[in-house]
């Protein structure tokens, strides 16, 4: 029965957060956009370094124990023109993820893009859901794509025992992401207005809330 009310609550908060945004990158007049800090060099001393992103490295070294010694969340590292100046008004970015078993990236939606997801190792389960409530899932295997459409909540899930690794590209260069259970039970929505929005009680919301809402900021 506490499985089923969950899984209720889950689909009524993606129900609340499905529709899509219509937004994405304004169209530049110029090749591309330097930062603030390089305005006025001289164009011959803009080199190939400033169109080179070596972040992703790193996670690439990234080793992922099989199977974890204990329960791990997936990790992310992006690559969109906060990280990488030279994305901005090209209208492309992405993202490394890297799933240890068991370990899922939670119901989101990137308002400003849409998603196109490469698994470079290992399995996913994956799905979305339109506005209309329909669920759309897939099962991926290395070398397998799958879209999900701007603006549209979404997941990807390893339930395997081995590690997954998947790369994402977006049609902007800060896609944005909306975290669907941070949003809704770990931004301060007061407690009687979310019980009664997922007809609940409000000491199930606020167990929901303590082990969503973020640490404060320093």
């Amino acid at each position: 029965m506490a499985f089923n009310n969950c899984y209720s609550l889950v689909l009524v908060v993606v129900a609340l957060v499905s529709a899509p945004l219509a937004a994405g990158d304004p169209d530049i007049l110029t090749d591309f956009i330097v930062p603030t800090s390089m305005i006025g060099m001289p164009p011959m001393n803009i080199t190939g370094d400033f169109f080179t992103y070596t972040g992703f490295r790193a996670a690439m070294n990234m080793t992922m124990p099989m199977p974890p010694p204990a329960l791990q969340n997936f990790t992310v590292t992006k690559a969109t023109m906060m990280e990488f100046p030279a994305l901005n008004g090209q209208s492309v970015s992405y993202a490394m993820l890297k799933f240890p078993s068991e370990s899922v990236n939670p119901p989101h939606t990137h308002p400003r893009a849409a998603e196109l997801l490469l698994v470079l190792n290992g399995t996913l389960c994956v799905g979305f859901i339109d506005t209309t409530g329909k669920l759309y899932t897939q099962d991926l295997a290395e070398g397998d794509m799958f879209v999900f459409p701007k603006g549209l909540v979404h997941y990807q899930s390893n339930l395997g025992q081995s590690p997954a690794v998947a790369l994402s590209a977006f049609g902007s260069a800060a896609a944005g992401t909306v975290s669907v259970p941070v949003t809704v039970f770990g931004t301060g929505i007061d407690d009687a207005v979310l019980a009664k929005s997922f007809k609940t009680d409000v000491p199930t919301v606020q167990k929901l809330e303590a082990a969503l809402t973020p640490p404060p900021k320093k």
